[in-house]
């Protein structure tokens, strides 16, 4: 697949996940300088990763919260939380996931991560 059919798809999956309105506005946020990071995200995590076929993107959504939230990026736990929901994760399935995080990464890593998707879940009006 070539860079630009990557991006491409990328962008549509990304969409698909995150939403148009938080896409639209990343995108519309980005100078020539940062859409050089947008190129990289969008080809690479979304364009690559997400396209990829043997896990499902509820899986991936899953997969991609824990990580971020053994990474400390709690901010992208918010994000990725509402982009969850849309891959057809539920509010059940999230607290057994953060759990899990609070088990194995800490109590601090999972406060922040309970909280951070706490804030992702009042904002879509299911907590």
């Amino acid at each position: 697949m070539q860079e630009s059919q990557r991006f491409a798809r990328g962008l549509e999956i990304r969409r698909e996940v995150l939403g148009n309105e938080y896409v639209d506005s990343n995108l519309a946020g980005s100078d020539e300088f940062m859409m050089t990071f947008q190129h990289i995200v969008t080809e690479l995590a979304w364009g690559l990763a997400w396209d990829g076929a043997a896990l499902d993107k509820k899986t991936k959504s899953i997969l991609s919260i824990g990580i971020l939230a053994a990474l400390g990026r709690f901010e992208e736990v918010e994000i990725y939380t509402k982009g969850a929901l849309a891959t057809g994760v539920t509010v059940d399935e999230l607290k057994d996931l953060l759990t899990h995080v609070a088990v194995y990464c800490g109590t601090p890593a999972g406060r922040q991560a309970f909280t951070a998707a706490h804030r992702a879940l009042q904002s879509a009006g299911v907590a």
